[in-house]
């Protein structure tokens, strides 16, 4: 399988989905991606910034957009993350007058005399509505973006719905350390750079992203209504149990009341987002 690498350059980067953008990088189903981007907000460092090539780039900077040959709508897209690298430093905030700055060093970030262990991931990975028009990067979709899930670190995979031909698949929004919920808003926001794999299924029809982590699946759910986006990662739970344990209908429910754990994925982004979890180790 082929290999590519897009550098953090403006041209590589956008801060808005749009079905219409033009594809940075093609690569065959297979193929590995190392992208490096900015933080959220653009920068590289603390006192310098990347300046977006486009007005309507008011959101992430994230790379890409990039097509998959081949990839159709209705088909998923599997997103396998090989490798996250968080940059030297990093910023939360609390609100736009309050600021921590981080600094991030041998698996450790460091600020008001306190150290986190840090477990770096990307906060945006997705593709733009099958809508024409200019879409915002801060709401999480069915088809992705901004779903800022903690535990879509290395080693996991993400599988998502694609919308749209070819997929033009984005990511970035690097978070070296993140709680459930992203209460504040932001997570630590760090320059990244990351490696991933993307391939294509024809034989996994979704609605809504799922993972694969280390020993539990995922089932992830998006809406307004925390209770609305509770019940999409439930329904689409049950669909997981269904292909995995073949358990179907109140059989499911029954299961899925005793062994899967519901998460605040974050409060933050418009839709609010909930993953369920099913362990391996959760029925014997």
């Amino acid at each position: 399988m082929g290999s590519h690498e897009l550098p953090c350059e403006a041209r590589n980067l956008h801060g808005h989905f749009s079905r219409d953008l033009e594809p940075v990088l093609e690569v065959e189903p297979g193929d590995a991606v190392r992208i490096s981007t900015p933080n959220n907000a653009w920068r590289v460092r603390a006192d310098e910034r990347i300046e977006p090539k486009d007005q309507r780039d008011t959101g992430h900077a994230i790379a890409g957009p990039i097509a998959v040959r081949g990839a159709r709508a209705g088909q998923t897209l599997v997103v396998r993350i090989d490798e996250v690298i968080p940059g030297t430093w990093g910023e939360t905030f609390a609100d736009e007058s309050h600021r921590l700055e981080w600094e991030l060093r041998g698996g450790v970030g460091r600020a008001l005399g306190l150290e986190v262990d840090l477990a770096p991931f990307l906060g945006v990975m997705g593709m733009p509505p099958p809508e024409a028009g200019v879409h915002s990067t801060v709401p999480p979709r069915r088809w992705g973006g901004n779903i800022d899930c903690k535990e879509l670190v290395a080693g996991t995979t993400l599988y998502l719905p694609i919308p749209v031909d070819g997929a033009l698949f984005s990511a970035g929004d690097g978070h070296a350390a993140q709680g459930d919920g992203e209460i504040s808003g932001y997570a630590i926001e760090t320059p990244t750079e990351a490696e991933l794999t993307l391939d294509v299924r024809d034989d996994l029809p979704l609605e809504w992203p799922m993972a694969r982590i280390d020993g539990a699946w995922l089932t992830f759910g998006f809406d307004e209504q925390l209770g609305r986006a509770a019940s999409i990662a439930v329904e689409e739970m049950l669909a997981l149990m269904a292909r995995e344990l073949g358990v179907t209908g109140g059989d499911a429910r029954i299961l899925a009341s005793v062994g899967v754990d519901l998460h605040v994925t974050q409060i933050v982004n418009g839709s609010m987002g909930v993953h369920a979890e099913l362990r391996d180790d959760a029925f014997r």
